[in-house]
């Protein structure tokens, strides 16, 4: 059964785009079939972390009625297929958002996960991503201005007939971070299905124009990628970094007891 997700924020500069890429790539590398659309159709970034801001075909182009769904999908790295919202101010003028819904239909007949990468704030542009998609994640910082924004995303939602999933709390410094769930849980009135802790590598990544858990594998918010990844599919979390020193012991013991019995 197909999921879609929106990937939404009440504010910008919670690295929204970032968790949609890093997420949507994640699924993508656990086996399911992912596509991500950017509905940002005015401050369009999906295409600028991932090298794809030269595309010739892109999402406003398919709102526009002047492109094909088909010609504006790319794959990214891991197998993500990737649907770029344009970054010229002609194409944004030009593109219709309630046309979103067709191409969400098209898409959804090929994947397992759709996730879209919605406009930050309330906006008339925002609300069509909130309305479509089964379930919608929330992308906050520990912060005050950010946790009272994505408030208000929650209650919009709700107000267009969409469901809240849950939220992730992204750039968290925290070592032990219990406390500071529990309060967000009681503020937003959400689950927290995952924190993404403070990483430098993030920067460099998105530099690199590389998706973080292709790039730094093993870098602590890869991992934070991979067990909110691992939760959303319903499988168990796995450290593949902790398997390899596992396996590294066992071959290493496994060698030094043949050779002293030999």
């Amino acid at each position: 059964m197909v999921k879609v997700y929106t990937i939404a924020s009440g504010k910008g500069g919670t690295g929204k785009t970032t968790v949609s890429v890093n997420l949507g790539t994640m699924l993508a590398q656990l086996g399911k079939e992912t596509y991500l659309m950017d509905a940002d159709i005015g401050m369009a970034n999906v295409g600028l972390l991932l090298g794809l801001q030269d595309a010739p075909v892109t999402l406003h182009e398919v709102l526009a009625g002047t492109g094909k769904v088909d010609d504006a999908i790319y794959e990214c790295p891991a197998g993500l297929k990737v649907i770029p919202a344009g970054i010229s101010l002609q194409g944004f003028q030009q593109a219709d958002p309630e046309k979103i819904r067709d191409v969400m239909t098209e898409i959804v007949k090929r994947c397992d996960f759709l996730l879209i990468d919605a406009p930050a704030g309330i906006s008339k542009d925002g609300i069509v991503p909130l309305a479509v998609a089964d379930e919608v994640i929330l992308v906050v910082n520990p912060e005050l201005s950010s946790i009272v924004d994505a408030l208000k995303t929650r209650i919009l939602t709700e107000l267009v007939g969409g469901h809240v999933l849950g939220s992730i709390i992204n750039r968290v410094n925290q070592d032990n971070p219990e406390s500071m769930i529990k309060k967000m849980e009681k503020v937003l009135g959400v689950k927290v299905i995952g924190i993404i802790p403070e990483d430098p590598n993030v920067r460099r990544a998105g530099s690199a124009r590389i998706p973080l858990v292709i790039k730094f594998p093993t870098s602590p918010a890869s991992k934070a990628f991979r067990r909110i990844a691992s939760g959303l599919i319903g499988v168990a979390y796995k450290d593949e970094e902790q398997d390899e020193k596992r396996e590294g012991f066992i071959e290493r013991f496994t060698k030094a007891l043949f050779t002293r019995k030999a």
